[in-house]
C-alpha cells in the first residue's frame, strides 16, 4: 500500500471547508470525507484536524454545535459560516491558479 501524501501548509483548512460545503459534519466525518475523496492519498491526523477546527472556529469560518452521531455518540458537528463560504471561494481560486502555474512548469521540456 502506498504511503499517504503529506498535506501542504494551508491545505487542511480549505479541505475542511470543502467538506463542510456539503453540510454539517463532525471531525471523524470530515477526516473520512477527505480520505475517501482522495482514494486514501491524503490522511488527516486527528491532532492536526482538531487544531484546524479550533483555529477556524476562532476565525469564525465555521461554527460548532454538540450533537449525537448515527452511532449514538456525542460529537461536535461543524458547519460553515458565510465568512467560511467566502474564504473557501477565495482559497479555491488561489489553489486552482497555483496548480496551473506548477503544472505549466512541470510540463516544460
Amino acid at each position: 500500500m502506498a504511503e499517504s501524501l503529506q498535506l501542504l501548509k494551508g491545505t487542511l483548512d480549505v479541505l475542511v471547508l470543502k467538506a463542510l460545503s456539503w453540510g454539517p459534519m463532525h471531525g471523524f466525518g470530515i477526516a473520512a470525507w477527505i480520505e475517501q475523496g482522495t482514494a486514501g492519498d491524503l490522511a488527516v491526523e486527528d491532532g492536526a484536524l482538531y487544531q484546524a477546527l479550533h483555529r477556524m472556529e476562532e476565525r469564525a469560518l465555521i461554527e460548532g454545535e454538540w450533537g449525537v452521531t448515527d452511532n449514538n455518540r456525542r460529537a461536535k458537528f461543524y458547519r460553515m459560516t458565510r465568512k467560511g463560504r467566502q474564504h473557501l471561494a477565495a482559497e479555491t481560486a488561489m489553489w486552482e491558479r497555483y496548480a496551473r502555474a506548477v503544472t505549466r512548469l512541470l510540463q516544460t521540456a
